[in-house]
């Protein structure tokens, strides 16, 4: 038998939300696993609640905006989930991994898709690391709490850049 008190006998979600101190509500749980298996990608609101519509399991279980939005909120306060403001001023939120301290991505002003940039970044991985384990270690001598990095580079992705090149050469 499963005690609930133990968060180590718990499934991996539910141990998740208990050692947060967050409720291991069915919405909690649709929430918290969807962005784990979509560790790579981040959504705005509107676009995590239209995908979890149509991933709700057929039980009973309704999804509004509002529960969403609250839900979202809980779990970027406890750290579970990153919140970035883009360019354009929406939020967007992803896993945010206990271990991971800045999070590299690239915003595309154009398409407005958000690729994260570690693969890419893998090189300069450590003295990215250790800047974010610095800056967040001078914030935190200073008094502040809950902090988390964000490095966003904003530009036009090579998809974008190639297509606004062939439209170019097309309109010529």
């Amino acid at each position: 038998m499963v005690n609930p008190a133990n968060p180590a006998q718990l499934e991996p979600i539910d141990a998740l939300l208990s050692a947060h101190g967050l409720r291991r509500t069915a919405t909690a749980r649709l929430v918290l696993s969807w962005f784990l298996a979509h560790v790579d990608t981040s959504y705005t609101h509107a676009q995590l609640l239209a995908a979890l519509q149509g991933a709700e399991p057929d039980d009973g279980l309704t999804l509004d905006r509002v529960t969403l939005y609250r839900l979202i909120d809980r779990l970027t306060q406890v750290s579970l989930l990153l919140c970035r403001v883009d360019a354009n001023r929406v939020r967007r939120y992803q896993a945010m991994p206990e271990s991971v301290k800045a999070m590299p991505h690239f915003e595309c002003q154009t398409c407005h898709r958000d690729s994260p940039l570690t693969g890419e970044l893998q090189g300069n991985a450590l003295d990215l690391e250790a800047a974010a384990q610095n800056a967040l270690q001078t914030l935190k001598a200073l008094g502040y709490e809950g902090l988390s990095l964000d490095l966003a580079v904003r530009g036009v992705c090579a998809d974008c850049a190639a297509s606004a090149a062939a439209q170019a050469k097309a309109d010529t």
